[in-house]
């Protein structure tokens, strides 16, 4: 069974993001979504200063097994990438919620309300 902290928040496409308190977003790859890929292995992430639309492809991770997009979950502007993450991407797989990818300035702090809670999430990977 994954790991799906209550405290974040969720997308269809296995995105978590955390609310931090100056109002940015941090934005990772869920428990879920690591153990499906298995051995990451590359990271591309964002540069900061890129302006993101919701649900547009920002980031590629790659695991031995498959390359898969990652999606900004609401519009906004990168602000920072996680350096660490990119330098050993095997982080993502050890602790997937600790493993951050970069982080977003919304455009709209209320879009982040249109985002899965951890009940809903859970709801939607025990579907598929």
């Amino acid at each position: 069974m994954s790991n799906v902290p209550s405290t974040l928040k969720y997308t269809k496409s296995h995105e978590w993001v955390r609310v931090e308190d100056d109002g940015t977003l941090t934005i990772g790859v869920t428990d879920h979504a690591q153990e499906a890929l298995g051995d990451i292995v590359f990271l591309e992430l964002p540069e900061a200063g890129r302006a993101l639309s919701a649900g547009e492809s920002c980031a590629v991770i790659e695991s031995v097994k498959a390359a898969s997009d990652i999606y900004a979950p609401v519009a906004g502007e990168v602000v920072a990438n996680n350096q660490d993450a990119i330098d050993a991407p095997e982080s993502v797989n050890a602790d997937a919620y600790s493993a951050w990818l970069f982080k977003l300035k919304p455009a709209n702090a209320a879009d982040i309300t249109a985002l899965m809670d951890a009940a809903a999430y859970e709801a939607e990977i025990a579907q598929a």
